[in-house]
């Protein structure tokens, strides 16, 4: 693999105006309640899913940190988007760091190219906790795949989704995961907008259902699930530079919000909001908790820089690290999610009744806000850290979610 990098100042030339289009149009899009297949399309003209694809396979080269800079600026422009690009990006770091060489080109090809991956992951209901329901089974010589998955985020968008699946039969292999990947025009796969949350309405986080969907062998990906790895760290700081960037989306909104009032109150402590002290310190904290969102995810980005560098150089990567890593993960995420959940209530305080005004939106950063911080809870990963320092104890990192077998 290359080691040959961008430049981060062409990168953000490039995408920068897109960003600035894409904020321009965010908040009617919410309102509305209008899925962003023009935006997804724009973003896939640009190449901007192809940023970690190696040069050698037709992609930018993109290093972590080049990306998840990137994946902030866009937050800011709309945090729909990156969360519907989750899976995407996630599939990409899983073909550099976890599928064998000889099977990934194609697939990196494929991203190079323009193709977005969607995923169908999890599962609604109470099935058992560690056993998937969907399966992947041969019949009359091929596989077939049965099922139905939620949060199925940005498969709307996708011209690909990668779906986990346990195989049915001999070919299972004990401590591995299966990702069949399938054309969401593919017969049998069908593709619902059901996703209710109050925020990241526009992310296509609903339920994609497969019935007999044929996959060819050459569809079929299996990955070791065992032992320690960087890919729950790459998921988690999609999330935080989600967050981040909303927090400085917040901090736009505000100071547009400021700058433009003229009306003060009888008891405010200036003739202006602009020039209030008062509301200067709520602008000053708004502008600290962006400060320590982008902060805390270039922090993770920097180890996972570390690790992809290693990997490039055909070193192996230390479990040490990626324990690090995963850790640094925690830390931003709990710090993080508590930062931009306050200033998303804190910015309301910079005006009166007007700040309500549903054109404005503003409310929009708080909904996203908490609908991001409710995935994967904060709360589970700050016991993970309190564990790891009391008792030296090691992160879970393959994750799922289900019932406990009684």
């Amino acid at each position: 693999m290359s080691s040959d990098r961008p430049d981060a100042e062409s990168l953000a030339q490039r995408f920068r105006p897109l960003f600035q289009q894409i904020a321009e149009a965010a908040p009617r899009r919410e309102h509305e309640r209008r899925l962003a297949h023009d935006a997804i399309d724009a973003l896939r003209q640009a190449g901007f899913g192809a940023l970690r694809v190696p040069r050698e396979h037709g992609g930018l080269g993109a290093s972590p940190e080049q990306l998840f800079d990137l994946l902030i600026e866009l937050g800011t422009a709309d945090s729909n988007l990156v969360q519907a690009l989750r899976a995407h990006f996630g599939f990409v770091e899983r073909l550099l760091s976890e599928i064998d060489e000889g099977h990934r080109a194609p697939w990196l090809r494929r991203v190079a190219d323009g193709a977005i991956f969607g995923n169908a992951t999890t599962e609604a209901g109470d099935g058992q906790l560690g056993r998937l329901q969907t399966r992947l089974f041969r019949e009359n010589g091929r596989w077939l795949l049965e099922g139905e998955k939620f949060y199925s985020t940005g498969t709307l968008y996708a011209d690909w989704v990668g779906v986990t699946a346990r195989i049915d039969g001999p070919d299972a292999r004990e401590g591995w995961r299966t990702l069949a990947l399938v054309r969401t025009d593919t017969p049998g796969v069908e593709r619902i907008d059901d996703w209710r949350g109050f925020g990241q309405r526009l992310t296509a986080s609903g339920t994609t259902r497969l019935h007999r969907v044929p996959v060819p062998d050459d569809q079929v990906l299996q990955f070791p699930a065992q032992g320690a790895t960087s890919q729950t760290a790459v998921f988690q700081l999609v999330h935080i530079a989600t967050l981040a960037g909303i927090a400085q989306a917040i901090v736009r909104d505000a100071t547009a919000f400021v700058q433009a009032r003229k009306r003060s109150f009888s008891h405010g402590s200036a003739a202006s909001p602009r020039e209030d002290p008062l509301v200067q310190q709520v602008v000053g904290q708004l502008a600290n908790a962006a400060w320590l969102g982008r902060l805390a995810a270039r922090e993770v980005a920097r180890g996972l820089g570390d690790v992809d560098r290693l990997r490039q150089q055909g070193a192996p990567v230390p479990e040490s690290l990626l324990i690090d890593v995963e850790l640094r993960a925690s830390h931003a995420q709990v710090a993080t999610t508590e930062a931009v959940l306050t200033a998303a209530t804190r910015l309301f305080d910079v005006g009166g009744a007007s700040a309500l005004n549903e054109d404005l939106r503003l409310d929009r950063h708080w909904r996203n806000a908490r609908t991001l911080a409710s995935h994967n809870p904060s709360i589970y990963k700050a016991r993970t850290l309190g564990d790891h320092a009391l008792n030296g104890s090691r992160p879970t990192f393959y994750w799922s979610v289900g019932t406990a077998a009684g």
